[in-house]
């Protein structure tokens, strides 16, 4: 697909700098020649990792997430360090969140989360080949989760239920419906 609407910018104005995200407003010309204003959230970029058990289950992180008021149910995710290859934020992130590891991290794609304000692109692993971490790995200070080991029947009953309730994850449990029906 090619530029066909694409929206020239004519000034940025740059509103907030966080650990994680920078928050700017462009204003830009449109493609009918009119002019508007975008909100753009710019992120780091992220990992998550469908990491499944030797029998079948799907290691998952339940944890607080403050914009929505709830715990939900998650695959495990993390941000890109500056720099880091995504496999290895990947590996990082499975063994501080979940207490495994692997050598066996299999791209499966990418897709940016929510494009209509947010340039953030997540990456998505498999593994089923896991090893507990042989030495304690350190959660961020501010971070508390929860392992749980999650059949995919017990999924789709949590996503009923909406314990699962974010796309990645959502988009990991419909991949691995596919994998293992084959």
């Amino acid at each position: 697909m090619g530029q066909k609407f694409q929206e020239t910018t004519l000034s940025t104005n740059s509103i907030f700098r966080g650990n994680i995200i920078e928050l700017q407003i462009d204003d830009v010309s449109l493609p009918n020649g009119k002019t508007s204003t975008r909100e753009i959230v710019k992120h780091p970029g992220a990992v998550a990792v469908m990491a499944i058990t030797e029998n079948k289950k799907i290691i998952m992180v339940e944890q607080y997430r403050k914009p929505l008021e709830k715990s939900i149910l998650e695959i495990p995710a993390g941000k890109l360090e500056p720099g880091e290859q995504p496999a290895i934020t990947a590996k990082r992130e499975l063994e501080e969140e979940t207490g495994y590891t692997t050598d066996q991290l299999e791209y499966v794609t990418s897709f940016y989360t929510s494009p209509g304000f947010s340039d953030e692109l997540m990456y998505l692993y498999f593994t089923d080949q896991l090893a507990p971490v042989t030495e304690s790995s350190q959660l961020d200070e501010d971070e508390f989760v929860e392992v749980k080991h999650i059949s995919l029947a017990e999924a789709d009953s949590l996503i009923q239920q909406q314990e699962i309730h974010d796309a990645k994850t959502i988009l990991a449990l419909s991949y691995l419906k596919e994998r293992f029906s084959k």
